[in-house]
């Protein structure tokens, strides 16, 4: 049980930074607040809450990446992973201990998304649960491309790829804002083979009572490689 006891510390970091606390929880919730009054003055399919709520959260999902990626980074630039890899934990002890900490800030921040969803009037329903359910998937897997990220590249080199690159990319190519298949071609082809449009699809799929294949797989599939090769990437740099 290392990892529990090194999960409580990350934790007790997350909590020690309430401005990122509610940047990352309150962010979601002001554009969906924001996107729905346009919606109501200016109607757009994209943006009725069925469509536009698992976008929303999945988007957030994108600063868990840049949280998970400075917590990591951060600790490197310090001696006090130096002095850790003198214990017996592993890099999966590691990687789990800064993982856990993160997924239940993900939960809150989807159910803080989802409850504000339903009272601009969107149904809960079984199918609005298994979408939120489902979306945990998706933000596991923000987590660990950060996780990856933070054990390659240092905290000011961290700010410039999640902070910019990893938000531009969810942005664009997650087909919240607008619809794939209005762009067509390789920009859609592109945007399925990435994990964000099949995060923004699944949860949609769900919240629809549709067919969940293929994009569960894709996240799924995407979900696990990007754990295993931030425990790979961590345990090369234990060794270094």
């Amino acid at each position: 049980m290392k990892w529990l006891v090194f999960a409580k510390r990350n934790t007790k970091e997350i909590l020690r930074d309430p401005l990122t606390l509610f940047f990352g929880l309150g962010f979601p919730v002001i554009l969906l607040l924001l996107l729905t009054m346009i919606q109501r003055n200016i109607p757009v399919a994209m943006f009725e809450l069925e469509q536009l709520t698992p976008g929303i959260v999945v988007f957030g999902y994108s600063f868990l990446c840049l949280f998970a990626a400075l917590l990591v980074s951060k600790d490197r630039g310090t001696s006090f992973l130096l002095r850790l890899f003198s214990s017996p934990m592993t890099a999966s002890d590691f990687i789990l201990g800064y993982l856990l900490p993160l997924l239940p800030m993900a939960a809150v921040q989807c159910l803080l998304t989802y409850l504000f969803a339903a009272l601009l009037g969107l149904q809960l329903t079984l199918h609005t649960l298994a979408s939120g359910a489902l979306s945990l998937l998706t933000a596991m897997m923000f987590i660990s491309l950060g996780l990856l990220l933070g054990s390659l590249l240092n905290d000011k080199q961290v700010g410039g790829i999640c902070g910019a690159l990893v938000t531009n990319l969810s942005a664009w190519l997650s087909g919240t804002w607008f619809s794939l298949e209005l762009v067509g071609g390789w920009f859609k082809k592109l945007a399925f083979v990435l994990p964000f449009a099949n995060g923004v699809e699944l949860g949609r799929g769900a919240i629809q009572g549709q067919s969940l294949t293929p994009w569960l797989w894709w996240c799924l599939a995407y979900a696990v490689a990007l754990t295993l090769a931030a425990i790979a990437v961590f345990r090369a740099r234990m060794k270094a």
